[in-house]
């Protein structure tokens, strides 16, 4: 399949794109697009890439980002399989910054939303109950049409203006660096990595893969990731990993093996790196808060 990573999500006419989606997995082309864009999961599970970061994402992942910032929730490798039980399902809101005129968001009653969409440049995840407001006004948006569609989106956006709700997705340095024409290199990359991260990943096969050098690679990655290979490799690896501590059906042990990494201690210690806890906290945070939820 040829990589889309400038996506058209125009909407020719009305003034924003809303749209739902039902579908066996979520769109695997790595892409970005000169659109503001809130997106929340209500079915399906995988990895999630936003600019240099990469985590798991499951049912409830609600996201407010930034134009040109590069994307992509990759599905789990299963519902690519043809199993009719599993599909994904997700609403996506997508807007320019002058959808409602050049200068609207210069006024001076704008500061907050303003401020805002400077925010978004590096991806918010949205926590707490800013995410289930979020989540549910954007079921409802679905229903709206006309003016008042219009006016839901500015409250929803006025809400979140004002709310500490979020964590950054990407680091503070991160740049978008990509091109339209470097499309099907990155995409080739992403796949070989995600269809093979549980085995011994060899630079100078992906290198091969890339039509680049050893040496000239990593340049590259770095540059256009903000990350080096090996980091990104490691990030595909631990966010499987996460998945598999939720749902609490393998031991540490058997999660860093099926996780791709050769010794526990490699594993703990890039664990730890990347999400700032140790395995067995991580599982027993994530556990005790779902235990707090069902009471």
């Amino acid at each position: 399949m040829k990589a889309l990573l400038k996506k058209n999500v125009e909407s020719s006419v009305y003034s924003f794109t809303m749209t739902e989606l039902n579908d066996p997995y979520f769109d695997p082309n790595w892409h970005f697009h000169p659109h503001y864009q809130l997106f929340s999961v209500f079915e399906g599970e995988g990895t999630r890439f936003i600019g240099d970061d990469i985590r798991h994402f499951e049912p409830g992942d609600t996201v407010f980002l930034g134009p040109n910032l590069p994307h992509l929730w990759r599905s789990d490798k299963n519902y690519f399989e043809g199993n009719n039980q599993l599909k994904t399902r997700g609403i996506v809101i997508y807007f320019t910054e002058d959808f409602l005129g050049k200068d609207f968001f210069e006024k001076p009653e704008m500061y907050s939303l303003k401020q805002l969409l400077a925010n978004s440049f590096r991806g918010m995840d949205i926590k707490g109950e800013m995410r289930t407001y979020l989540r549910e006004s954007m079921q409802n948006l679905l229903q709206e049409n006309g003016f008042d569609c219009v006016l839901k989106l500015l409250e929803i956006l006025n809400k979140l203006s004002h709310s500490n709700d979020f964590e950054y997705i990407t680091s503070l340095g991160y740049v978008n660096t990509h091109k339209v024409s470097e499309t099907e290199r990155m995409q080739k990359v992403h796949e070989y990595v995600m269809k093979h991260f549980k085995q011994e990943i060899r630079l100078n096969e992906v290198a091969s893969l890339a039509g680049m050098s050893e040496a000239a690679f990593c340049r590259y990655f770095k540059n256009r990731t903000n990350k080096t290979f090996s980091d990104f490799v490691s990030g595909v690896r631990i966010g499987h990993a996460c998945k598999l501590l939720l749902a609490d059906r393998m031991t540490v042990l058997q999660i860093c093996y099926e996780s791709g990494f050769n010794t526990v201690s490699n594993f703990n210690r890039q664990f730890k790196t990347i999400t700032g806890k140790t395995p067995v906290t991580y599982q027993k945070e994530y556990l005790q808060a779902s235990n707090k939820i069902e009471v």
